[in-house]
């Protein structure tokens, strides 16, 4: 398709940050889109599952940092697990230059929608962030292919 597609989802789907069923949920529809870029906003769970997903596809991945600092107060396991993907990323675009502070996730959902061509989200319907960076992907014109019916796994 040759589009850059940008991911946005729940952390914890499993009611865990494991990532092995989300990387096997996304690895097909990764393949089936085939895009020229992935976009990862890097939070625990689906973010990185679809950006370890495209790393192992060999689609070229930017990770969309939202704040200095994001994975400080992360256990250490997932710290490493971070800066592995950080440093298989084609790009590292930090969205704010500070540290956290109210609104920087939402910054980060706009740049990752102003930069791609289509989301893929991994969506319960539920309020939050997930939700916002939808409802801003749609506003922008932007196809949003939610992958929440796929899923066989117990939220």
């Amino acid at each position: 398709m040759n589009q850059i597609i940008a991911a946005t989802g729940h952390r914890k789907p499993l009611g865990s940050y494991d990532q092995e069923p989300l990387i096997k949920l996304v690895k097909p529809v990764l393949e089936r889109l085939a895009p020229r870029v992935v976009i990862s906003g890097m939070a625990l769970g689906w973010d990185q599952a679809v950006a370890v997903a495209a790393i192992e596809l060999g689609i070229p991945v930017r990770c969309y940092v939202p704040f200095i600092g994001q994975a400080d107060q992360w256990p250490k396991a997932a710290v490493e697990r971070y800066s592995s993907i950080l440093g298989k990323c084609e790009k590292v675009v930090t969205c704010h230059l500070g540290g956290y502070e109210p609104g920087v996730m939402q910054l980060r959902n706009k740049r990752m929608v102003e930069d791609c061509d289509a989301m893929l989200a991994l969506w319960d319907g539920s309020p939050g962030g997930t939700a916002n960076c939808i409802a801003y992907a749609r506003k922008k014109g932007k196809p949003v292919e939610n992958l929440w019916s796929l899923n066989d796994f117990e939220v």
